[in-house]
C-alpha cells in the first residue's frame, strides 16, 4: 500500500484464451468490477492490475480468481455473473455453507445438461434455490427481473433430468394487462401462447431443443393456463404457477390443492403488479398470508436490490419503487 492509501495488486493467469474469456469483450466484465467495486482494473494480456482501496482490490481479487475457475470448468462469463460474484464474496464470514476447498462462503447452484451450472447472484436467489430443493412447496414474490420464474424452471428440469419427477408442468393466468383471451384471435393454442412465451423461452435455455420438442408431444412437459388445472391430481410432477398476483382466491386454492404424491409446487409473482378487477383480492397475497410458516412451505421475498437484468431495469424499477413509496407516504398522512 502506498502513502495515499490505496493498494496495486497484480494477477496473472495460466491461460491467455481463458484469461480473456474472463475480461470479457472489450474487457467489459473489468469494467462491471471497476463500477460495481471502484477499483482500476487494467488488462495486458493474460495480467490484470488492481489499484484503489486495500479492501476493494482484495475483493476484486477474489471476484476475479473465482469467476477465472468458473472459466476453467468451461461456463461461460457475462456481465451477470460479475454481480453473482461480487454478491457472494460479500457473504464471507457469514452464516452460510463454506466452500471445502477455498474456505469461502458459496452460493446454491444448479445445473442441467443443456445449460450446466447455474449458480445464485445474489441472497434472495441463494435462500431461493435453497427452498426449491428443501421445501414441497415455495412461494416467491418479487419485482420483475429477479429471476423467479428462470431459476424455477432451471430447477424443474434439474429434478426431471434426475428421475426425481416424471414430468413438468409450467402454468400462467390467462389474465394480463387488462386483456381477455376472448379478443385474442385464433384457436385456443394461439390464444394462450402469447401469455405462455416467457416460459417457453426458459424451457429453452435448460433444455435442448429436441428433448424439449418431444417432451411437449408426449406430455412429459405441459404448458397451460391456470384454468386447465381444475380436477386433476398432479402426482411425480414440478408445477410452477408463475404470474400467480393474477390468480383469483378461488383458483390459487384449486391450484394448491391439485399437490399429488411425490410432487412439488413453485408459486411466483409480484403482488404489486395484479391485473385484476379493482377490489379483486389476489390470490398469491392471500395465499402468502395464510401458509407462509407451515411446515413442508417455504416463502422468498425478493426486492428491487435483486434484479438480475440489465442495470438499468434495477434503476427503472427502483423509481417506480419510489414512486410507489412517496404516493403511499403521502396518503397516509391525510
Amino acid at each position: 500500500m502506498n502513502e495515499s492509501g490505496t493498494s496495486e495488486i497484480t494477477l496473472a493467469f495460466d491461460d491467455n484464451r481463458h484469461a480473456s474469456l474472463l475480461f470479457g469483450q472489450y474487457d467489459q466484465n473489468l469494467a462491471k468490477l471497476e463500477r460495481r467495486l471502484g477499483v482500476q482494473a487494467n488488462a495486458n494480456g493474460n495480467h490484470v492490475t488492481l489499484k484503489g482501496k486495500p479492501e476493494a482490490c482484495e475483493q476484486a481479487r477474489l471476484v476475479l480468481e473465482n469467476l477465472y475457475s468458473r472459466v476453467e470448468l468451461g461456463q461461460p462469463i457475462g456481465l451477470g455473473d460479475v454481480d453473482g460474484a461480487i454478491e457472494e464474496g460479500a457473504m464471507q464470514g457469514s452464516l452460510f455453507p463454506k466452500d471445502e476447498e477455498t474456505g469461502r462462503a458459496v452460493f446454491e447452484q444448479i445445473g442441467t445438461r443443456r445449460r450446466g451450472s447455474v449458480r445464485a447472484r445474489n441472497t434472495a436467489q441463494d435462500l431461493y434455490l435453497r427452498a426449491m430443493k428443501r421445501h414441497e412447496l415455495v412461494f416467491a414474490e418479487g419485482p420483475a427481473g429477479t429471476g423467479k420464474t428462470w431459476l424455477a424452471v432451471g430447477f424443474a428440469v434439474l429434478l426431471l433430468e434426475q428421475g426425481a419427477i416424471e414430468r413438468i408442468i409450467l402454468s400462467r393466468p390467462a389474465l394480463e394487462a387488462g386483456e381477455r383471451l376472448g379478443f385474442l384471435p385464433g384457436d385456443m393454442r394461439d390464444k394462450v401462447d402469447p401469455y405462455l412465451r416467457p416460459i417457453y423461452d426458459a424451457l429453452a435455455d435448460f433444455m435442448d431443443a429436441r428433448m424439449l420438442e418431444r417432451g411437449m408431444q408426449t406430455g412429459m412437459i405441459e404448458v397451460a393456463p391456470l384454468a386447465f388445472m381444475r380436477g386433476r391430481t398432479l402426482s411425480n410432477a414440478c408445477v410452477l404457477l408463475d404470474e400467480a398476483q393474477n390468480a383469483t382466491s378461488m383458483q390459487m386454492k384449486m391450484f394448491l390443492t391439485r399437490l399429488g404424491e411425490g410432487s412439488r409446487m413453485i408459486v411466483t409473482g409480484d403482488p404489486s403488479q395484479t391485473d385484476l378487477p379493482p377490489g379483486q383480492k389476489s390470490g398469491l397475497s392471500e395465499a402468502i398470508g395464510l401458509l407462509s410458516g407451515l411446515e413442508g412451505i417455504g416463502h422468498v421475498v425478493f426486492k428491487e436490490g435483486d434484479v438480475v437484468r440489465h442495470d438499468l431495469v434495477r434503476r427503472i424499477v427502483g423509481a417506480y419503487e419510489a414512486s410507489a413509496r412517496r404516493v403511499a407516504s403521502h396518503e397516509a398522512r391525510k
